[in-house]
């Protein structure tokens, strides 16, 4: 007899647990209109897509505007580098002036390689030593002794040797593929 009723019991919970569920979900598909009005629609669709603003087109009801040149201006924004005081500036002269004259003799020499520019700026006591490059032009970027960072360029031609803040996308130079 008891399994009967365990069985009897077990099928007026699933009922209970179904028309509960069924009830609740009419709740939540109603819509938000006051206590015994009837549901309205939505007064705007929710977007469903992005779409590019043109001057003078009218974007359908489902896009969701957008700047393009905006957004392909955000983009590139991995690359901008923060601001540094002037106490971390100061602090990264003397090596960077070290590191031009290093890169000046290997230019001028025609001994320019990425082993040859990380030797010369671990020289100068730069750490987190970035290099992307071959003998034919080296960018570099180190970790500047108070922060920030020293970067630049090295080939037969040109030498440049800047201070700055660490890019928006972290360290001293951009990732490989950027």
């Amino acid at each position: 007899m008891t399994g009967i009723r365990g069985d009897r019991s077990r099928s007026t919970r699933l009922l209970l647990v179904i028309a509960a569920t069924a009830l609740l979900a009419g709740c939540a598909t109603a819509g938000t209109a006051p206590l015994g009005a009837a549901p309205t629609e939505s007064p705007s669709p929710t977007p469903t897509a992005a779409c590019p603003q043109v001057e003078g087109v009218e974007l359908p009801p489902e896009c969701a505007p957008y700047d393009p040149d905006d957004a392909m201006a955000q983009n590139e924004r991995y690359r901008d580098r923060v601001d540094i005081s002037e106490d971390s500036r100061a602090a990264a002269e003397t090596p960077a002036n070290e590191v031009r004259t290093a890169l000046e003799t290997l230019r001028t020499s025609g001994d320019v390689t990425v082993s040859a520019v990380e030797d010369a700026i671990a020289a100068a006591g730069l750490t987190d030593i970035q290099t992307l490059g071959d003998e034919r032009a080296v960018a570099f970027g180190a970790a500047a002794p108070a922060g920030g960072c020293v970067f630049g360029e090295v080939s037969a031609a040109v030498l440049t040797v800047e201070i700055g803040g660490v890019i928006m996308d972290g360290g001293c130079l951009p990732a490989v593929g950027h």
